[in-house]
């Protein structure tokens, strides 16, 4: 166990973060109603219940409440648990407390496989928690409803579902407040209108940000490629390079950028426009936290 002594200082967010919450809840008198693998099924701790609707993936560490439509790390769990603000969520967690990092178990090391997740159905976009989700992720619900489905899946004998993202391979990227995975085959995803221009993304929420604020341009006057994966970036040369113009929008972490410096030096072809969202961590943060009306510089400079 990872043990911090903060007895005379107030933890930080990012320390706050790292806690793990199956130990946190254990502290606050909780205890799982089942676990599978990183799994841990609990009766929600905001209100009585007899079935257990709220999630821990201890891997990921984070918590979804079926109930409420939201989830998160142990900030956002405090805030809800304690109806308290972040400072003094901070306090609380303030003084002679171990801190054990999340526990993600070696599947390598231990010989198991990663479970497979297992498409059961795919249907138009209603559920009221992934609408929700998507509002708070500032995503009309009719683009998600034109790029996305309602995935429901099966994995270590639960049924989930998510936002579902197609890639051309068939599988599919899925997400939800609590949980993000894919349904094999993963692969990129392309969307070929007879452009001479291309604009290529990491993540399909970026991808849905981008239409949602140019959703008045012409449906045909951009190819697009989202690489649902960084790490493909190599395998869709190709049809990027097919363009005479390929636009950039990757995240403005690390690996992002470290992707984006490669591929400027590859070609004049490549431009970068992560500038736009410089402070903030992709197109889709931007779009959450920034104002609306600073949005209009997105859509002139594609018109």
């Amino acid at each position: 166990m990872y043990v911090m002594n903060f007895s005379n200082n107030s933890f930080s967010i990012e320390q706050a973060k790292t806690i793990d919450l199956v130990n946190y809840l254990k502290s606050l008198g909780f205890e799982p109603e089942k676990i599978r693998y990183n799994d841990y099924s609990y009766l929600s701790p905001f209100r009585d219940e007899k079935e257990a609707s709220f999630k821990i993936n201890r891997r990921l560490n984070r918590w979804y409440d079926h109930g409420l439509g939201k989830g998160g790390n142990l900030i956002d769990f405090g805030i809800e648990y304690y109806k308290c603000s972040i400072p003094e969520l901070l306090r609380n967690l303030s003084g002679n407390l171990s801190l054990q990092q999340p526990l993600i178990s070696s599947l390598e090391n231990s010989g198991q496989q990663e479970p497979k997740i297992k498409i059961v159905e795919v249907n138009t976009l209603t559920s009221y928690s992934l609408l929700r989700y998507l509002e708070q992720r500032t995503i009309p619900v009719e683009i998600a409803q034109q790029f996305c489905k309602e995935v429901h899946y099966s994995l270590n004998d639960n049924t989930y579902y998510g936002i579902g993202f197609k890639n051309d391979l068939g599988g599919y990227e899925i997400r939800n407040p609590y949980f993000k995975t894919t349904a094999s085959p993963k692969g990129i995803t392309t969307f070929e209108n007879g452009s001479n221009e291309v604009v290529v993304f990491e993540g399909f929420f970026d991808y849905l940000s981008f239409k949602a604020m140019t959703k008045n341009l012409p449906k045909n006057s951009q190819d697009f490629v989202i690489l649902n994966s960084v790490s493909f970036f190599e395998r869709a040369r190709p049809f990027m390079e097919n363009h005479e113009s390929i636009r950039l929008y990757f995240d403005r972490d690390e690996t992002g950028q470290s992707y984006t410096k490669r591929a400027l030096s590859l070609s004049t072809k490549y431009k970068d426009e992560s500038t736009l969202y410089r402070n903030y961590k992709d197109l889709n943060d931007w779009s959450v936290n920034f104002g609306k009306s600073k949005k209009n510089n997105l859509r002139h400079k594609n018109s």
